[in-house]
C-alpha cells in the first residue's frame, strides 16, 4: 500500500472491508472498530461505512490494491451520493498499488506500451461481453492484463481466452503469471501463450499476455515502447 493509504487506515476510527483484506492489515487495527464481511456482501458493508461516515465518524473502506481499480471506491461514492447534499459525508479516494502495476514490476516491463485490463469474473458482467472485450483487445494488439483469471468453479474461461488470443498471436507470445504480488508467498512464472494455462493460476494471480512485440530476456518480459537503441 502507499504511505498515504496506511496513514488513512491508522487515522480511521472504523475500518470496513472484505474479511480477507482485513486480515492482511491486522497490525493496523488495534483499538479500532472493524466491520468485515464475506464475498458478495459488498453493498452491505459499503452502506455501513457510508452510514457511519454520515454520523460524523472517520471511516476507512479498504480494498486490495487500488480502491478505484476493481475496488470499492465506485460503490462507496454511489451510495454516498444517494444522500441529500447536506447529509452527504466528505469522501476521498486514496490511491494504492494495483495488482496490475505490482505484477508488471515483478515480471520486468510488460506494460510499456498500450494495454487493456480485463476481469474474467462473470459474477457482475456477462461472459459474452467479457469474451468480446478480450477479442477486441487481442485484435488491437494490446498487452492484456487479466484479473480474477481462474477460480475453483470457473476453470474454463482462461482456456477460452487462450484460444481467442491464439487466433491473433503467435504461440510463443510471452505470458507472465504472478501470484500474491508483493505479499508473502509471491511467485512469478514466465510462460507462453501456448502453454501458460498449464501453470498454477488462481484468484490471487495476475496474468499478463504480451503483444506482438513483447519478448523475454534474462527472466524479464519487455514490451518495447518504440525507442531506437
Amino acid at each position: 500500500m502507499t504511505l498515504r493509504a496506511r496513514n488513512a487506515i491508522v487515522d480511521a476510527e472504523i475500518v470496513v472491508g472484505y474479511d480477507t483484506y482485513i486480515e492482511l492489515i491486522d497490525e493496523l487495527l488495534t483499538g479500532k472498530t472493524v466491520v468485515g464481511t464475506g464475498m458478495m456482501q459488498e453493498i452491505e458493508r459499503c452502506q455501513v461505512a457510508v452510514d457511519h461516515a454520515a454520523e460524523g465518524r472517520k471511516v476507512a473502506v479498504v480494498s486490495s490494491g487500488d480502491p478505484g481499480i476493481y475496488g470499492m471506491a465506485g460503490l462507496v461514492l454511489e451510495l454516498a451520493m444517494k444522500l441529500p447534499a447536506d447529509e452527504r459525508p466528505d469522501t476521498e479516494v486514496i490511491p494504492g498499488v494495483s495488482a496490475v502495476g505490482a505484477a508488471a514490476a515483478i515480471l520486468g516491463a510488460p506494460l510499456m506500451h498500450d494495454f487493456a485490463v480485463i476481469s474474467l469474473s462473470d459474477l457482475l458482467t456477462p461472459w459474452e461481453i467479457i469474451q468480446k472485450r478480450v477479442e477486441m483487445a487481442v485484435a488491437g494488439d494490446f498487452v492484456i492484463a487479466l484479473y480474477n483469471p481462474k477460480s475453483t468453479k470457473r476453470v474454463k474461461h482462461i482456456e477460452e481466452v487462450r484460444n481467442i488470443a491464439l487466433r491473433h498471436r503467435a504461440a510463443q507470445t510471452p505470458v507472465g503469471i504472478v501470484q500474491q504480488a508483493t505479499r508473502k508467498g509471491e511467485t512469478k512464472v514466465i510462460s507462453n501463450l501456448a502453454d501458460f494455462t498449464k501453470e498454477s493460476i488462481d484468484m490471487f494471480s495476475l496474468v499478463i499476455i504480451g503483444n506482438s512485440q513483447s519478448y523475454v530476456k534474462d527472466g524479464c518480459i519487455i514490451t518495447p515502447r518504440g525507442y531506437i537503441i
